[in-house]
């Protein structure tokens, strides 16, 4: 995940690794290669189809992807000018 080399792909990545090892707790098992490809997989399904999030308006993330009511959030980076960090 952090081929590019970007310091945001880090932080996504160790954000995805802290959910699957405090909230699927899978840091404490002990299985073969293929067992844990499959649980991984499985708790990403359950996080984006099962698991409803705050930031969705306690809804799945797959909800909110194929919903056109409710405006999906953005949390866009802003970039700022030296002029505008000089009137900080």
């Amino acid at each position: 995940m952090t081929e590019s080399y970007d310091p945001y792909a880090n932080a996504i990545a160790e954000r995805i690794n802290g959910i699957l090892k405090h909230e699927f707790l899978l840091e404490d098992l002990n299985l073969p290669l293929t067992q844990m490809k499959r649980l991984v997989k499985d708790a990403v399904y359950k996080y984006n189809n099962l698991r409803p999030h705050y930031s969705c308006g306690y809804k799945t993330p797959e909800y909110m992807h194929h919903q056109r009511q409710i405006k999906i959030k953005s949390y866009k980076n802003k970039q700022f000018s030296k002029a505008s960090l000089a009137e900080l």
